[in-house]
């Protein structure tokens, strides 16, 4: 036995040593920032140890965008993620329940947005939502009269939340697609017999069948959102004001030449760390007890 342990040790060694340095480094270092005062720019030898200090402003309000970015985050996480579930599920069970010749063609039409960079899908839509020469206004001006300010204080953070879902549905589509596409006849065909009707065959056939699926594309859109970055910094860099600081832009923000903060900075991140854990751990609790079902 310990033979095999040996001889599979040496083909995950590889993968361990990066995740080491990559991630199990990285994070140690954070940690130890974070109970620092040290900024950017600053030789180590100035830095000196403030033990918890960094997290009693945090959690004392001293930093007030704080909370709001926690609140603005979890609204986000929340909003996307529903959406996007319900929107993916209906796609996916209408893919899976329709059958004609187009449908690869519609399938890779449907994943254009997933495999467009998110920088780059930001700023074409950032393109499209300008007030003033933007193609959506130009339509919505045209049909109905109307002209929105996607970007302002009030509609920044729906519009950030648009183009969120209209990248990542077809990711928890395809899952979804996938899931049902192994979901065997013989339950169907035993409940067409004892008379069940489709919207029955769907809550207690369909669903809990691909439930673990479900959990599993929740917990990669829920780690997603709560690391919102790069969408948000193109289409608003975090405003009108503070509007749409996320906790990542409230972390850059904080860290980038114009504060400086390192240690509050990391801090900040330490507390997104723990938060994301948590709730992956509690998401991957609820898939094991599926399984065990």
């Amino acid at each position: 036995m310990r033979r095999k342990e040996k001889e599979y040790l040496k083909y995950i060694a590889p993968a361990m040593v990066t995740m080491i340095v990559l991630s199990v480094i990285p994070t140690i270092f954070l940690t130890i920032i974070s109970f620092t005062n040290y900024q950017l720019g600053w030789d180590f030898s100035k830095t000196e140890f403030v033990g918890i200090e960094n997290f009693v402003r945090l959690f004392s309000g001293a930093d007030r965008d704080f909370w709001h970015s926690v609140f603005i985050s979890l609204a986000f996480m929340v909003l996307a993620t529903a959406v996007e579930l319900v929107l993916g599920f209906l796609t996916g069970l209408c893919l899976n329940s329709w059958e004609f010749k187009l449908k690869p063609l519609v399938i890779g039409i449907m994943i254009i947005p997933l495999v467009i960079t998110p920088s780059i899908a930001a700023q074409m839509w950032k393109l499209m939502l300008n007030s003033e020469y933007g193609i959506i206004n130009h339509f919505l001006n045209t049909l109905f009269g109307l002209k929105v300010t996607w970007l302002s204080e009030k509609m920044a953070f729906w519009s950030i939340l648009m183009v969120d879902v209209w990248q990542y549905t077809p990711f928890v589509t395809l899952i979804v697609y996938a899931g049902l596409r192994s979901v065997p006849d013989e339950p169907y065909e035993s409940a067409a017999i004892d008379g069940a009707t489709r919207i029955q065959e769907l809550f207690y056939i369909t669903i809990p069948m691909i439930k673990k699926l479900v959990y599993l594309t929740l917990l990669f859109r829920v780690i997603d959102c709560l690391k919102l970055f790069d969408v948000a910094y193109v289409l608003t860099q975090g405003g009108p004001g503070t509007a749409t600081e996320f906790l990542s832009l409230h972390i850059f923000r904080m860290a980038n030449a114009q504060n400086g903060l390192i240690g509050r900075a990391a801090a900040i991140a330490l507390v997104l760390l723990v938060l994301t854990t948590c709730i992956s751990k509690f998401l991957i609790k609820r898939m094991r007890k599926e399984e065990a079902v």
